[in-house]
């Protein structure tokens, strides 16, 4: 079974110095058919103005994933973390019993373009952390490569979740298959460019929910980059 989220069907958020595209009902966006796909709660494009971003605010009981396509950003928290991400950097926070952190644009001319990202965790009251990584380019080529997994596998980040993600970055004609254990579901989310899986055509923006299904096959039918989420 599979349902696509066309990039133009999501919500969208103009505050000015936050361009925001929702999957999922997030903030002032509902919509009761859109709520979440499994574990996989926000799926949120964001486009940051230079010189603005997300004042210290709080979390609990979520696990949040953020990934850079463009610019920069800068992180502060309760735990005493600061840091800068870059294109291509993931983050990593546990919300767990409760977190504060704010997220901004250091650049006074470029704006910085993410993907936020929430799961429900395996359970509530967790400890909160933070981690931040890049992976090699060579190694995200012509591939999937792990870049989330509950148990650190293959350098990856933790979570606190029985999901794993994955990231490719795929050159035109570039094809990969991808099993899907029992009882496993996926999501598909193209950052850049064009793929196809099986005869399903999708461009950045878009999101393909999976389930009842053995396996992907995904063709790149331009140079693309994808993240696949691997769900209980």
């Amino acid at each position: 079974m599979r349902q696509v989220r066309r990039a133009h069907e999501r919500g969208h958020g103009q505050h000015g110095w936050l361009d925001a595209r929702h999957t999922f009902s997030f903030a002032d966006y509902h919509d009761p058919r859109q709520h979440n796909f499994r574990v996989l709660r926000v799926m949120n494009e964001d486009r940051v103005a230079p010189a603005n971003g997300f004042p210290f605010h709080a979390h609990r009981d979520m696990e949040i994933v953020t990934y850079i396509l463009e610019g920069e950003l800068e992180h502060r928290d309760s735990l005493g973390n600061g840091s800068i991400l870059r294109a291509g950097e993931f983050q990593r926070m546990s919300a767990g019993t409760g977190v504060e952190h704010s997220e901004f644009n250091p650049s006074k001319t470029e704006p910085v373009h993410l993907y936020q990202i929430w799961l429900f965790p395996e359970r509530k009251g967790l400890t909160p952390e933070y981690e931040q990584k890049r992976f090699p380019d060579n190694e995200l080529q012509g591939r999937l490569r792990l870049v989330v997994d509950p148990t650190g596998a293959e350098g990856a980040m933790t979570i606190h979740q029985n999901a794993r993600i994955y990231l490719g970055r795929l050159a035109d004609g570039n094809r990969i298959v991808h099993p899907l254990g029992p009882d496993r579901h996926a999501w598909a989310q193209v950052l850049r460019g064009a793929v196809e899986f099986d005869d399903t055509q999708l461009r950045a923006g878009d999101g393909l929910a999976v389930s009842d299904e053995p396996l992907l096959r995904i063709v790149a039918r331009e140079p693309a980059e994808v993240l696949l989420f691997d769900l209980p």
